[in-house]
């Protein structure tokens, strides 16, 4: 029976409120497959930046506070737009260094049909 492409996580990445500093920490390894979606949590006290390349600031997440990038919305070819394999994710504080919490990003792929 032939059947569709499916929706599957990654292992969850996560950064406790001591592994984020001034300079950019890797959060969890890359990605093994093209991403679809991914989703960033900040529950700690403090704003977190995320970099794809562990220079460069991209994206900054307010306290307690999250964003998702849903970059295959409306789009189910495999020729689309997606984050591609290897995506390393690496965050720092933005400003003041958080005292409690963590702070996480989940990624979303998709498997092949048999």
């Amino acid at each position: 029976m032939a059947y569709g492409r499916r929706a599957q996580f990654e292992a969850l990445r996560t950064l406790g409120f001591a592994g984020i500093g001034a300079g950019y920490a890797a959060c969890g390894g890359a990605t093994a497959d093209y991403v679809r979606l991914v989703s960033f949590f900040n529950g700690t006290d403090a704003d977190v930046t995320v970099s794809l390349d562990g220079v460069a600031d991209h994206i900054r997440v307010s306290s307690g506070s999250g964003q998702v990038f849903d970059v295959t919305a409306n789009e189910v070819r495999d020729d689309g737009l997606f984050f591609p394999i290897g995506t390393q994710f690496y965050a720092k504080r933005s400003v003041g260094a958080p005292t409690s919490g963590s702070f996480w990003i989940q990624v979303l792929t998709a498997a092949g049909g048999v």
